[in-house]
């Protein structure tokens, strides 16, 4: 190979399911900004089930991590796809962490009562922290939410994401179609288990540094990422017309239903979303992955949601704290004025994605590939 040569060019994108990450990524900002105005209470969320766009996501990166790399273990090792991972995820990781930090004193108040007292040695050291993704124990907490990555909460999903990356190459990777099956079931029998008869009733959950939200996340990630693995192995798609706004209206329902059942009733809720995550999810996948883009609107909707997908997902929660701050602090109500300042923050958490895309994150992520992606024959 020529050293100006890339090693192991990326294959062409599937982009429905790049545009539909960017319609779930646009539902979990809603979602945040409307969450502000529960008061905590899980009961009365607005965009119910918009959390699980979480567990959709990592549906779709067990999916396009199988077809990027299924075949191409006989061209790289181990650490030629953790170098990829990293170049793909890692810089946007940093400018969380980054942004996180600029805006974390802007949110200090009787509703986060320890940023008041954190000194800012304190919050550039979790910074540096933050920007490798390795999580910090509750008693490093600075806000108040015992959160693994306090200056950007969203981090702790890739968390769970590099952890199943990381499976996939040790291990899964190596497995027949039958015992990937295996590894299906009794992650989604763990799944269920979870839903039915733990102590919520639903897949809230996953951000902190303590046994019981590490089991959540665990739960969380390992279904939908191998189920991801094997659909694509599987190669059962369906072919509909129209599939993307067919699979966008689906996922925009599935958010949106109200919870199920009360605090006596966990397992209504439990039932409805081990559906959504088991058979409803995969479906949307493969009705995705098998459908085509016949027009060029079409085209260029995909390809906005899906290039801002990922930076809109790891960038806004610092905007989240302040709102939900100013929020609680204030004790709005769900009325014109804090609707507004909503839909102005939803607006800027897009328009610093898009920025973040172009200025930062396309051109670190070409220099790295020449850096670190690139070898020499």
């Amino acid at each position: 190979m020529s050293p100006n040569t890339n090693y192991l060019e990326s294959k062409n994108h599937y982009p429905i399911l790049d545009g539909l990450r960017g319609v779930a990524s646009v539902m979990v900002i809603f979602l945040h900004v409307l969450e502000a105005f529960t008061y905590g209470n899980r009961f009365v969320q607005i965009i119910n089930h918009g959390y699980l766009a979480v567990d959709f996501f990592f549906l779709l990166s067990g999916f396009v991590v199988a077809y990027a790399y299924d075949d191409r273990w006989t061209k790289m090792t181990k650490w030629d796809f953790y170098k990829r991972r990293l170049v793909r995820l890692q810089p946007m990781v940093v400018m969380g962490s980054v942004i996180g930090a600029i805006f974390f004193y802007r949110a200090a108040g009787p509703t986060f009562p320890l940023i008041a007292g954190t000194p800012v040695w304190k919050v550039l050291l979790l910074m540096v922290i933050g920007a490798t993704l390795l999580p910090v124990p509750i008693p490093m907490d600075i806000r108040g939410w015992q959160e693994m990555h306090p200056l950007d909460g969203p981090a702790w999903s890739l968390f769970f994401e590099y952890i199943a990356n990381i499976l996939y190459a040790v291990l899964v990777r190596r497995f027949s179609k039958r015992l990937l099956s295996i590894l299906v079931f009794l992650a989604g029998c763990m799944l269920v288990g979870y839903l039915l008869f733990g102590p919520q009733g639903d897949l809230i959950g996953g951000w902190a540094l303590n046994g019981q939200q590490l089991f959540v996340g665990l739960t969380r990630v390992l279904y939908p990422f191998f189920a991801g693995v094997l659909l694509m192995r599987l190669g059962k798609l369906i072919r509909i017309k129209h599939a993307f706004w067919w699979c966008s209206v689906f996922l925009l329902v599935v958010f949106s239903i109200p919870r199920i059942g009360n605090e006596h009733q966990l397992w209504m809720n439990g039932l409805y979303e081990a559906a959504v995550v088991l058979f409803v999810f995969p479906l949307i996948v493969s009705m995705g992955a098998g459908g085509s883009l016949h027009n060029a609107r079409s085209a260029r909707i995909c390809k906005f949601l899906g290039d801002i997908s990922y930076p809109l997902y790891i960038t806004h929660y610092p905007l989240i704290y302040w709102y939900t701050a100013w929020v609680e602090d204030n004790k709005q109500t769900l009325s014109p004025q804090p609707l507004l300042v909503g839909l102005g923050l939803v607006i800027g958490a897009i328009l610093l994605a898009y920025a973040c895309l172009k200025w930062y994150d396309e051109p670190v992520r070409e220099w790295l590939k020449k850096k670190v992606l690139m070898r020499r024959a």
